[in-house]
């Protein structure tokens, strides 16, 4: 009875950092004739060792000699801390010993302070695996059969108390804070050979509209007439290799939830993007748990730097909790900090869970999922990045990631398959590298007296129409090569003869090499007026844009409903909506109706219940309504054949790239008996390049989304 009334008196004390003396404990045990080992105060410790900045660690030798007593009691779990047990034990710089695993464990907890004399350390133990970066001190634990460098036990150094620890969540550990200027990004020389050979790809643009009617009979003011305005980033190069560099930055979520496989697959994934990247790119990874940490800075895909940052890649070990908020911060800021600037930059983002550090604030004017977009990056301001954002899995938080792409003017992809994730970043990487227009803008201006704007259908896109409604202008960004937009505008046409001209279109863009903006002006829009119209067909092209613009209007509000928990009303609206496409395939075979047709049907079968809608519903959803109102290429679901996607506004130079992910695909199961590292072998500098086969066979066999 004595002894367990001792164990819980002392190990209250513990918990309130008591000192109980080594002879009472003795009586409290019901041993007195037990000689207890005597334990040094406060007071005894050399005053040096108190005081020292920086204390080394004593190295505990398994010999008698090594502790004053082979009996001395652990004060926090109360057992022996004898020697050749094979016990690893902690002495601080107050000279107090303990087991290693009990102070990791207080430590956890929040317990800063010697448990004994209360002397506040400034060397924590850590149990937990750390970077391989690290440089911080080690406990120097020697037990026996264990290695001297055991990656699971170290010492920490405490920061500054202004600085937010959170010891529970194990990831990621930093020995100091980081520098709040990101401006060590790694020299670009503009005069070299190679990035004048990568510099001399230029873009050109096509502009081509198309009017709803060839015809509108010269007595009928024509509320609603239709009209596409249809633009084509073309790449006009004398090497097929040449190209603007990228910088990207890419955001990793490495929390507890990736272990295993997924986090495997994520660093296959990237040792495809770093072997894909050409020396004049730089890149940058960022990863996030509880905190997050750039493991490098903005670094050339040298030979070097790429075998560089699959070293650290493949360092990475998840655990934590999920800060996509810090994250892309620190992705922001490597953007921001940036002394020089390659042509072409993106940011990537991937996540398989919700945010659980952003809590918003109660006057916040923007909406909570945007809070986690730093605003230095936003558009309008001279840092603004697309941020492309990746949810993985069925517990990612779908919405929130929408919404940072959708800020950003990115695209939302869903992973759904733990083995699509390569193929994602593939055919991301495969438009990124291959951007020919940067910051175009389109304009349209009414040409005759009368007509006037009355919409523009442009999707997530920024547009504008002038208060006269004589002028609008849509803001479109960069183009890859070879990728198309499609703009629906209406027009109030008022009754003339002869012929009427309804607009002038132009836009300005700049290509990735100049600076300067440059100026297309497309040919005037008109049509006859003649005093009756006979036989007067709607334009295929226009047509087909409807029932895309319709498709996605329907698609948005089945989504609405399925939020509020309508799930059969989202149900009977793309039911209803696929009816229209299926009679409209039924005349012309356009692949455009039979490719949305497939995808309302994988949508309505998600749909169906709660269960299936935030399994997969959602984000399936999202990753769709990003792809059409931005018309580029997103990966949806677990779908990864090159058929199933080429709908979806792919490039030649995104097929290419996906082609070639397909092929060096490592399979799943690979990844489950894989104990090494992903390291892919380099023959030589030479960034990937896509073959041209591949692209010439998908154009020749007439397969495009728009024509």
């Amino acid at each position: 009875m004595a002894t367990a009334w001792g164990r819980a008196k002392r190990a209250l004390a513990n918990k309130l950092c008591i000192l109980v003396p080594e002879r009472q404990r003795a009586i409290e045990d019901g041993s007195p004739g037990r000689e207890a080992s005597p334990r040094p105060s406060a007071a005894s410790v050399p005053e040096e060792k108190v005081k020292s900045p920086s204390v080394s660690l004593r190295r505990l030798s398994m010999s008698s000699s090594g502790s004053r007593s082979s009996k001395r009691v652990c004060a926090i779990c109360l057992g022996g801390m004898r020697t050749g047990h094979g016990q690893a034990l902690f002495t601080a710089e107050c000279s107090h010993k303990f087991h290693f695993q009990c102070i990791s464990s207080n430590v956890r907890h929040g317990n800063h302070i010697c448990p004994i004399c209360r002397a506040e350390w400034k060397e924590l133990p850590f149990q937990g695996t750390q970077p391989a970066d690290a440089t911080h001190g080690r406990a120097r634990v020697s037990p026996v059969n264990w290695a001297q460098d055991d990656g699971h036990m170290a010492v920490i150094r405490r920061l500054n108390h202004s600085y937010s620890w959170n010891l529970h969540d194990h990831f990621p550990v930093f020995r100091t804070p980081e520098a709040d200027i990101f401006n060590d990004d790694e020299h670009i020389d503009l005069q070299s050979e190679t990035v004048d050979n990568y510099d001399a790809v230029t873009g050109s643009v096509e502009i081509k509209t198309y009017t709803e009617f060839q015809a509108i009979q010269e007595s009928v003011t024509q509320k609603v007439f239709a009209i596409l305005i249809h633009l084509k980033a073309l790449k006009s190069s004398d090497s097929v290799d040449s190209r603007a560099p990228l910088d990207l930055v890419t955001v990793l979520d490495v929390s507890g939830s990736m272990k295993g496989t997924k986090l495997a697959l994520l660093k296959s994934a990237m040792s495809f993007v770093i072997q894909t990247l050409g020396p004049n790119d730089r890149l940058s990874v960022i990863a996030f748990s509880s905190t997050a940490r750039r493991l490098f800075p903005l670094r050339r895909m040298t030979l070097i730097g790429r075998q560089q940052a699959l070293q650290a890649v493949n360092s990475l070990v998840d655990g934590g909790g999920t800060n996509i908020a810090d994250g892309l911060k620190k992705g922001a800021k490597v953007i921001e900090h940036r002394r020089l600037k390659n042509p072409v930059c993106s940011i990537i983002l991937l996540s398989d869970g919700q945010d659980t550090y952003t809590v918003p604030s109660p006057n916040a004017v923007r909406p909570t999922h945007s809070l986690l977009v730093p605003p230095s990056i936003l558009p309008g301001t001279g840092n603004h990045v697309q941020i492309h954002t990746f949810g993985f899995g069925a517990d990612h938080d779908s919405a929130a990631m929408h919404s940072v792409a959708e800020t950003s003017s990115g695209t939302f992809s869903f992973i759904e398959n733990e083995g699509s994730i390569q193929n994602g970043f593939a055919q991301c990487i495969g438009g990124l590298l291959s951007v020919v227009v940067k910051e175009m803008q389109l304009g349209i201006e009414c040409v005759d007296e009368g007509v006037v704007l009355t919409s523009i259908k442009s999707g997530s896109y920024t547009s504008q129409i002038d208060e006269d409604e004589r002028n609008g202008s849509v803001d479109i960004g960069d183009l890859y090569a070879d990728e198309e937009r499609g703009f629906l505008i209406t027009l109030c046409v008022p009754a003339a003869e002869g012929q009427t001209v309804l607009i002038k279109p132009s836009c300005t863009y700049q290509d990735t090499t100049m600076t300067e903006n440059n100026q297309l002006y497309g040919e005037e829009v008109s049509i006859q007026r003649p005093a009756y119209c006979v036989d007067c067909k709607m334009s295929p092209e226009v047509e087909r844009e409807w029932h895309r613009v319709q498709a996605m209007e329907d698609m948005s509000a089945a989504r609405a409903a399925a939020e509020e928990g309508a799930f059969s009303q989202a149900v009977l609206i793309l039911e209803g909506r696929k009816r229209i496409l299926e009679i409209q395939a039924a005349h012309s075979s356009d692949s455009q109706c039979l490719a949305l047709i497939t995808e309302i049907q994988d949508m309505q079968e998600r749909v169906e219940n709660r269960r299936r809608y935030e399994e997969s519903g959602r984000a399936f959803m999202l990753a769709g309504l990003s792809s059409h109102s931005w018309q580029r290429a997103t990966a949806r679901g677990d779908s990864t054949e090159l058929t199933t996607q080429i709908h979806t506004y792919q490039t030649p130079s995104m097929v290419d790239m996906l082609q070639r992910s397909q092929t060096l695909m490592p399979s799943v199961a690979g990844m489950l008996n894989r104990s090494s590292p992903i390291v892919p072998s380099f023959s030589s500098s030479r960034p990937v390049r896509p073959t041209k086969s591949f692209s010439d066979q998908l154009a020749s066999s007439g397969s495009s989304f728009q024509k």
